[in-house]
């Protein structure tokens, strides 16, 4: 596990920070693979998820590992994630990018919320998705599932390295879900990525203005022309960022 402490200030960066902007960055440190894949938002929420990762790990349900019984279990692996991720963490999931069945229903998802998880992944599915979507916490998954987790998944490890939706996640990483989904930041890399991509999100900024001004983007993105960085220059300046 990283002994990585996310910072209140790069918590607040990599908010205010999209999806892409980090998948760029990442890509120039030659990060290709970031991206969770097949996971979408279960309802958009306006405020970015930020958070270091907690996992859970599922394997395929062997069929007598799996009874309905097996939730008695003080010790049972998807129960016990819910009550041990710590607050301000994101729960990633690991469900092997089969959503034929939930990983967590409303229930457990409604818990873990008012513990005061940051948010949760899944590249399986959620049953009850509407009452998790109706949650103030972001939750991203495949798609909605009712079949409970056993007939499919049996929830094995807690907090080790994972796979979700083709990313490695390792407890500790830096989890930042928007609207267009979700990207992991290696732990060792948050702050520099979040500095940086503060001022990528200012620049970008201005090329937008420029471009419903109707600038040409040739020149303007990337800035390759003096006078668009003198513009720039002068943009900051006016706008204080």
């Amino acid at each position: 596990m990283s002994d990585y402490i996310l910072s209140d200030e790069t918590r607040a960066r990599l908010k205010r920070v999209s999806t892409a902007s980090i998948a760029t960055q990442l890509f120039k440190r030659g990060l290709r693979n970031q991206f969770i894949q097949g996971v979408v938002p279960v309802s958009p929420k306006s405020e970015t998820m930020v958070g270091q990762a907690f996992t859970l790990r599922y394997i395929p349900a062997r069929e007598d590992r799996n009874p309905l019984e097996v939730f008695r279990n003080a010790d049972h692996p998807q129960r016990v994630a819910i009550e041990t991720c710590p607050p301000g963490h994101v729960l990633v999931m690991d469900a092997r990018k089969d959503a034929r069945a939930a990983t967590a229903g409303s229930i457990l998802i409604t818990r873990l919320a008012l513990r005061g998880a940051a948010g949760v992944v899944s590249d399986g599915g959620f049953r009850d998705a509407e009452g998790i979507g109706a949650l103030d916490m972001p939750a991203y998954f495949a798609r909605p599932s009712a079949p409970t987790n056993l007939t499919l998944h049996e929830a094995l490890d807690i907090n080790v390295p994972i796979a979700c939706g083709d990313v490695a996640v390792f407890p500790g990483d830096v989890v930042v879900g928007d609207r267009d989904g979700v990207m992991v930041i290696p732990a060792h890399l948050a702050d520099e990525i979040a500095e940086v991509c503060a001022g990528m999100e200012s620049f970008e900024d201005f090329v937008l203005e420029e471009v419903r001004n109707g600038t040409p983007i040739i020149g303007l993105y990337p800035c390759t022309m003096e006078e668009n960085q003198q513009k720039f220059d002068a943009w900051r300046e006016r706008t204080g960022r």
